[in-house]
């Protein structure tokens, strides 16, 4: 259970929040994520800058090495919501989100994720040896950004316990938490 209320109405809806809830409705884009930020609308603004940040990726990676590292940062920090978006986006993708080969690139950007959850100061200097063979330094921005606001996203989530939207809740069981955590003091 979430641990806010969520925005079920236009009524509940303040200010800025009423028009924006009305368009995500009206839209069939609203979620139990946009439900919580909307209690502020600020807050609401400043995450749906995802949208641009993913646009930009997609442009430069292409749609299935982006949902390929979206779902490897997500998964590494541990958001089951976030985690269960894209696995139901690699599926639709026709991936088994358990089991597939990466490309090159998307290896590359695998472990660029990995890193950057786990412990961003510490990413090794040949990791942008490797993201320079495909992308120039303003992608790189885009990609390492990308990754930033994923994981805002994701602790958004998890911080708040957002519960998993009912679309989700049939694969709701193909989460796995990562562990990596575990042993960290």
């Amino acid at each position: 259970m979430a641990r806010v209320k969520f925005i079920e109405s236009v009524e509940e809806a303040q200010g800025k929040a009423k028009e924006a809830y009305e368009k995500l409705v009206g839209a069939g884009k609203i979620t139990n994520m946009k439900r919580a930020l909307l209690q502020d609308y600020a807050t609401y603004d400043a995450f749906m800058g995802w949208y641009t940040s993913w646009a930009r990726l997609v442009e430069i990676v292409g749609l299935r090495a982006a949902t390929v590292y979206a779902h490897a940062v997500s998964t590494t920090n541990s958001c089951q919501l976030c985690s269960l978006f894209f696995i139901s986006d690699l599926k639709a993708l026709g991936i088994d989100p358990k089991q597939f080969e990466t490309t090159e690139q998307e290896a590359i950007l695998v472990k660029l994720a990995h890193q950057i959850v786990k412990d961003p100061t510490a990413v090794p200097d040949s990791y942008f040896e490797d993201l320079r063979k495909f992308y120039n330094d303003s992608e790189i921005v885009t990609i390492v950004g990308f990754a930033a606001q994923m994981i805002a996203t994701n602790n958004f989530n998890s911080v708040l316990k957002i519960d998993v939207d009912q679309r989700l809740l049939p694969i709701k069981d193909e989460f796995q938490p990562a562990t990596w955590r575990k042993d960290i003091k």
